[in-house]
């Protein structure tokens, strides 16, 4: 195998970065910095789900997370069919059980009408997720939130799975608008 040999200023001149990679570099950080993203760093966020899940498994997978705040993205949080996930009794659980903030965030939420078309009228999930995107889009969620607002966080919604709910929809969408700013971990 040949190998190539040429002189310590020559070999300095192939590694300099040329014009076009310093602006990819630049653009970079800029998006970085625009994000509020420290270099080379992801915020690391979770979802959860509450349902099909009793209180016990459904705090420890919390304090296995390492969760410091749950961020309630349903948007009616006192249903009497929630059980523990109640907004007042989830509050109070959470701080007596593990120290975890808890906070209600409407705003990452489908509204009623959304919500109706999808549960009752059985609207297929495609145009559901289509219109939920749509409405982060349009309240422009990427500009009212920043990543450090997710840091340690866990997005709770009451699906079980997170393939069919939109507490997966509001990661994806922010992780896209936020250059993949996001480690995102279903619990």
């Amino acid at each position: 195998m040949a190998q190539m040999i040429c002189s310590p200023k020559a070999e300095l001149e192939f590694l300099k970065p040329t014009e076009n990679d310093q602006d990819k570099l630049h653009t970079a950080s800029q998006i970085r910095k625009a994000a509020q993203l420290p270099q080379n760093d992801m915020t690391k966020v979770s979802t959860i789900g509450f349902t099909k899940s009793n209180a016990e498994n459904f705090f420890e997978r919390l304090l296995r997370a390492g969760v410091k705040k749950v961020v309630d993205v349903r948007l009616h949080n006192t249903s009497q069919l929630a059980g523990f996930a109640k907004a007042d009794d989830l509050k109070y659980l959470l701080k007596a059980v593990g120290d975890i903030d808890y906070v209600h965030e409407p705003l990452l939420a489908p509204t009623d009408e959304m919500l109706k078309a999808y549960k009752k009228q059985k609207e297929p999930w495609d145009i559901y997720e289509k219109n939920f995107l749509n409405l982060m889009k349009v309240r422009a969620i990427e500009k009212r939130f920043s990543p450090q607002n997710f840091e340690s966080a866990c997005l709770l919604c009451s699906e079980d799975k997170p393939h069919h709910c939109h507490r997966r929809l509001v990661c994806e969408y922010l992780n896209e608008k936020w250059q993949g700013g996001l480690s995102v971990r279903h619990l």
